[in-house]
């Protein structure tokens, strides 16, 4: 059954979620500022492989979450405008709260949530995973880009975000599964069938699948596109 959490509880049971997750991790909430403690809990988790979804609705993030999102190549970033739910998600829990993924929030105010365990209420679980996915089919990937710029005044180097680019083909396979996931050269494996390949750590075994267009082709880690894809997006 769901559990009630009280901000302490709601603090600890999100680490819990984004520390356990082994197949994917889904945070939803409105504003960031993203503390150090969680900073590098993704970042682990980003080394491992894990696909991350974050859901916002501020798209003028401080430079400093700007940079350190893009430096992380398994977090998928997703702008909802009208984004007011905060839940965070693994493939066995749910946390549904009040508590934005706020490091002020975390510390400063009273909030309260629930936490559901899909082993414990399935059904529950699973009507929060599919309006999850919901909102992930409904707003588009974005990939936010930073620039470094010095002012005259003081000499004193700043950050600038720059305009939001839109992602509109980021679908590519597992070159071993042919599952969809994110195109990422360096990264071209599921993360279940990368901890299978990981055993071995050989990058030039012969795998399935083209990374973009999903044809049957011998690929590897070291190959990963076919030669028609590698044609049309060198």
């Amino acid at each position: 059954m769901a559990k009630f959490l009280d901000t302490l509880g709601i603090s600890n049971e999100l680490g819990q979620i984004i520390k356990n997750a082994k197949e994917k991790l889904v945070i939803i909430s409105p504003y960031l500022q993203i503390s150090d403690r969680f900073k590098e809990m993704l970042e682990d988790q980003d080394r491992m492989r894990i696909y991350i979804d974050l859901i916002y609705r501020k798209s003028n993030l401080q430079p400093q979450e700007s940079n350190w999102l893009k430096g992380l190549t398994s977090v998928r970033t997703r702008i909802c405008k009208t984004l007011h739910a905060k839940c965070y998600l693994n493939e066995n829990k749910a946390l549904i709260t009040s508590m934005n993924f706020y490091e002020f929030s975390q510390v400063n105010n009273e909030e309260m949530g629930i936490v559901v365990n899909k082993d414990e209420d399935p059904e529950l679980y699973e009507d929060i995973s599919n309006e999850v996915q919901r909102l992930i089919r409904n707003n588009d990937e974005i990939k936010v880009s930073v620039e470094k710029v010095l002012p005259r005044k003081n000499n004193i180097q700043v950050e600038k975000v720059e305009n939001v680019k839109r992602i509109t083909n980021f679908e590519g396979h597992c070159i071993r599964c042919d599952d969809k996931i994110k195109v990422n050269v360096k990264s071209p494996l599921c993360p279940k069938c990368y901890k299978s390949w990981s055993k071995y750590n050989d990058k030039d075994y012969e795998e399935k699948f083209c990374h973009m267009c999903g044809q049957e082709n011998k690929s590897s880690l070291n190959k990963p596109i076919c030669y028609s894809c590698y044609k049309k997006n060198k």
